[in-house]
Protein backbone atom coordinates (compact mmCIF):
# COMPACT_ATOMS: atom_id res chain seq x y z
CA UNK A 1 0.00 0.00 0.00
CA UNK A 2 2.91 2.28 0.51
CA UNK A 3 4.54 1.40 -3.09
CA UNK A 4 5.47 4.68 -4.52
CA UNK A 5 4.84 7.30 -1.92
CA UNK A 6 8.38 9.81 -2.48
CA UNK A 7 9.38 10.85 0.98
CA UNK A 8 12.35 13.17 1.55
CA UNK A 9 14.08 13.11 4.87
CA UNK A 10 16.09 16.34 5.67
CA UNK A 11 19.36 16.10 5.43
CA UNK A 12 20.23 18.98 7.34
CA UNK A 13 23.92 18.06 9.47
CA UNK A 14 21.48 15.87 12.43
CA UNK A 15 22.59 12.63 13.16
CA UNK A 16 21.57 9.26 13.28
CA UNK A 17 19.08 10.17 9.80
CA UNK A 18 20.53 6.61 8.29
CA UNK A 19 18.29 4.66 10.65
CA UNK A 20 15.19 6.72 9.58
CA UNK A 21 15.80 6.32 6.08
CA UNK A 22 16.09 2.59 6.66
CA UNK A 23 13.21 2.01 8.59
CA UNK A 24 10.97 4.30 6.09
CA UNK A 25 12.56 2.10 3.08
CA UNK A 26 11.30 -0.74 5.14
CA UNK A 27 8.09 0.18 5.05
CA UNK A 28 7.89 0.69 1.46
CA UNK A 29 8.81 4.02 1.08
CA UNK A 30 10.81 6.04 -1.90
CA UNK A 31 13.41 7.84 0.31
CA UNK A 32 15.94 10.08 -0.57
CA UNK A 33 18.25 11.85 2.20
CA UNK A 34 18.41 16.13 0.60
CA UNK A 35 18.21 19.13 1.84
CA UNK A 36 17.52 20.25 -1.77
CA UNK A 37 14.69 22.19 -1.41
CA UNK A 38 12.40 21.51 -4.87
CA UNK A 39 13.00 17.80 -3.74
CA UNK A 40 11.38 18.62 -0.62
CA UNK A 41 8.43 20.35 -1.77
CA UNK A 42 7.86 17.48 -4.76
CA UNK A 43 8.16 14.64 -2.43
CA UNK A 44 4.84 13.08 -0.83
CA UNK A 45 5.97 13.74 2.45
CA UNK A 46 8.94 15.11 4.23
CA UNK A 47 10.84 13.96 7.68
CA UNK A 48 12.74 16.14 10.27
CA UNK A 49 14.64 14.14 12.18
CA UNK A 50 16.62 15.84 14.89
CA UNK A 51 19.02 14.61 17.96
CA UNK A 52 21.05 16.66 20.94
CA UNK A 53 20.15 20.30 21.49
CA UNK A 54 17.48 22.67 20.53
CA UNK A 55 19.43 25.27 19.94
CA UNK A 56 22.20 23.54 17.50
CA UNK A 57 19.30 21.95 15.24
CA UNK A 58 17.42 25.00 15.28
CA UNK A 59 20.90 26.50 13.99
CA UNK A 60 21.41 22.92 11.54
CA UNK A 61 18.43 23.97 10.05
CA UNK A 62 18.70 27.49 9.42
CA UNK A 63 22.11 26.94 7.61
CA UNK A 64 19.90 24.47 4.69
CA UNK A 65 17.18 26.87 4.71
CA UNK A 66 15.05 24.60 6.73
CA UNK A 67 12.34 26.62 8.38
CA UNK A 68 11.50 27.93 5.01
CA UNK A 69 11.27 24.36 3.39
CA UNK A 70 8.75 23.57 6.43
CA UNK A 71 6.74 26.20 5.74
CA UNK A 72 6.50 26.41 2.00
CA UNK A 73 4.95 22.30 2.46
CA UNK A 74 2.76 23.19 5.38
CA UNK A 75 1.04 26.12 3.34
CA UNK A 76 0.91 23.92 0.67
CA UNK A 77 -0.71 21.55 2.80
CA UNK A 78 1.89 18.78 2.30
CA UNK A 79 2.74 15.79 5.00
CA UNK A 80 5.24 16.90 7.05
CA UNK A 81 6.55 14.36 10.05
CA UNK A 82 9.13 15.53 13.05
CA UNK A 83 11.28 13.08 15.34
CA UNK A 84 12.68 13.53 18.39
CA UNK A 85 13.89 17.62 18.35
CA UNK A 86 12.37 17.33 14.72
CA UNK A 87 9.15 17.54 16.84
CA UNK A 88 10.43 20.40 19.72
CA UNK A 89 11.73 22.56 17.00
CA UNK A 90 7.50 22.79 15.71
CA UNK A 91 7.31 24.84 19.13
CA UNK A 92 7.18 28.14 19.69
CA UNK A 93 10.59 27.92 21.86
CA UNK A 94 13.35 25.69 23.31
CA UNK A 95 14.32 26.54 26.49
CA UNK A 96 18.11 25.19 27.85
CA UNK A 97 20.21 25.91 30.63
CA UNK A 98 18.34 28.74 30.84
CA UNK A 99 18.78 29.98 27.33
CA UNK A 100 15.47 30.69 25.10
CA UNK A 101 15.58 29.85 21.82
CA UNK A 102 13.24 30.51 18.70
CA UNK A 103 11.34 27.34 17.41
CA UNK A 104 9.39 27.36 14.24
CA UNK A 105 6.49 28.15 15.73
CA UNK A 106 3.84 26.04 14.60
CA UNK A 107 2.44 24.65 17.56
CA UNK A 108 2.40 26.92 20.62
CA UNK A 109 4.32 25.83 24.18
CA UNK A 110 8.04 25.96 25.05
CA UNK A 111 9.88 23.24 25.18
CA UNK A 112 12.03 22.53 28.56
CA UNK A 113 13.61 19.85 30.72
CA UNK A 114 11.74 16.91 32.09
CA UNK A 115 10.78 16.76 35.80
CA UNK A 116 12.24 13.72 36.37
CA UNK A 117 14.35 12.38 39.21
CA UNK A 118 16.27 10.69 36.63
CA UNK A 119 17.23 12.36 33.45
CA UNK A 120 17.51 12.12 30.32
CA UNK A 121 14.15 9.43 30.06
CA UNK A 122 15.84 6.73 27.84
CA UNK A 123 14.09 3.52 27.23
CA UNK A 124 10.99 2.11 26.40
CA UNK A 125 7.82 3.86 27.68
CA UNK A 126 3.98 3.33 26.97
CA UNK A 127 1.43 6.67 25.24
CA UNK A 128 -1.67 7.29 25.85
CA UNK A 129 -3.05 8.10 22.02
CA UNK A 130 -6.56 9.82 21.46
CA UNK A 131 -9.20 8.06 19.58
CA UNK A 132 -8.84 8.93 15.66
CA UNK A 133 -4.75 8.86 15.34
CA UNK A 134 -3.75 7.71 12.10
CA UNK A 135 -0.19 7.22 13.87
CA UNK A 136 -0.92 5.15 16.43
CA UNK A 137 -3.89 3.34 14.39
CA UNK A 138 -3.47 -0.48 15.61
CA UNK A 139 -0.47 0.85 17.43
CA UNK A 140 -1.73 2.79 20.50
CA UNK A 141 -0.98 0.14 23.49
CA UNK A 142 2.51 -0.32 22.28
CA UNK A 143 5.84 1.12 23.63
CA UNK A 144 8.03 3.19 22.04
CA UNK A 145 11.89 4.01 22.19
CA UNK A 146 12.74 7.55 23.95
CA UNK A 147 15.90 9.13 24.44
CA UNK A 148 15.54 12.86 25.33
CA UNK A 149 15.77 15.29 28.63
CA UNK A 150 13.33 17.99 27.08
CA UNK A 151 9.74 18.06 25.83
CA UNK A 152 6.47 19.72 25.43
CA UNK A 153 4.43 19.60 28.74
CA UNK A 154 1.85 21.74 28.04
CA UNK A 155 -1.32 20.82 25.69
CA UNK A 156 -0.97 22.72 22.12
CA UNK A 157 -4.42 21.73 21.13
CA UNK A 158 -5.77 23.34 25.02
CA UNK A 159 -3.63 26.88 23.37
CA UNK A 160 -5.05 26.57 19.94
CA UNK A 161 -8.92 25.57 20.49
CA UNK A 162 -11.14 27.92 19.02
CA UNK A 163 -14.02 26.21 20.33
CA UNK A 164 -16.78 24.59 18.07
CA UNK A 165 -17.31 27.33 15.96
CA UNK A 166 -13.34 27.27 15.15
CA UNK A 167 -12.64 26.20 11.21
CA UNK A 168 -10.21 24.54 12.66
CA UNK A 169 -9.55 21.13 13.64
CA UNK A 170 -8.35 20.44 16.99
CA UNK A 171 -5.05 19.20 17.35
CA UNK A 172 -4.40 15.23 18.15
CA UNK A 173 -2.45 15.22 21.47
CA UNK A 174 -0.92 12.00 22.66
CA UNK A 175 1.23 11.80 25.57
CA UNK A 176 3.15 9.81 28.24
CA UNK A 177 4.87 10.27 31.35
CA UNK A 178 8.59 10.58 32.95
CA UNK A 179 7.91 11.96 36.18
CA UNK A 180 5.10 14.29 34.84
CA UNK A 181 3.12 14.05 31.62
CA UNK A 182 4.59 15.38 28.73
CA UNK A 183 3.91 15.12 24.73
CA UNK A 184 4.84 11.89 23.46
CA UNK A 185 3.29 13.17 19.25
CA UNK A 186 0.85 15.58 17.74
CA UNK A 187 -0.75 15.15 14.58
CA UNK A 188 -2.41 18.70 13.55
CA UNK A 189 -3.43 18.71 9.60
CA UNK A 190 -0.12 18.44 7.32
CA UNK A 191 2.31 18.46 10.09
CA UNK A 192 2.57 15.40 12.51
CA UNK A 193 5.53 14.94 15.17
CA UNK A 194 6.81 12.29 17.84
CA UNK A 195 9.01 12.51 20.68
CA UNK A 196 10.27 9.35 20.65
CA UNK A 197 12.14 7.65 17.65
CA UNK A 198 9.73 4.98 15.65
CA UNK A 199 12.92 4.05 14.08
CA UNK A 200 14.34 2.42 16.92
CA UNK A 201 10.54 1.39 17.99
CA UNK A 202 10.65 -2.22 16.30
CA UNK A 203 7.66 -3.66 15.17
CA UNK A 204 5.46 -1.05 16.46
CA UNK A 205 7.64 1.98 15.60
CA UNK A 206 7.34 0.18 11.94
CA UNK A 207 3.80 0.41 11.99
CA UNK A 208 3.47 4.15 13.03
CA UNK A 209 5.54 4.99 10.20
CA UNK A 210 4.05 2.66 8.03
CA UNK A 211 0.77 4.23 8.98
CA UNK A 212 2.19 8.02 8.22
CA UNK A 213 3.58 6.77 4.13
CA UNK A 214 -0.01 4.85 3.87
CA UNK A 215 -1.99 8.38 4.73
CA UNK A 216 0.50 10.25 2.33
Amino acid sequence: MSAGRRVVVLDYGSGNVRSAVRALERVGADVELTADPDAAAAAHGLVVPGVGAFAAVMDQLRSVDGARIIERRLAGGRPVLGICVGMQVMFTAGEEHGVTTPGLDQWPGTVDRLHAPVVPHMGWSTVEAPQGSVLFEGVGDERFYFVHSYAAQSDPAAALDGGEDSPFPRPLVTWSEHGGRFVAAVENGALSATQFHPEKSGDAGAQLLRNWVTSL
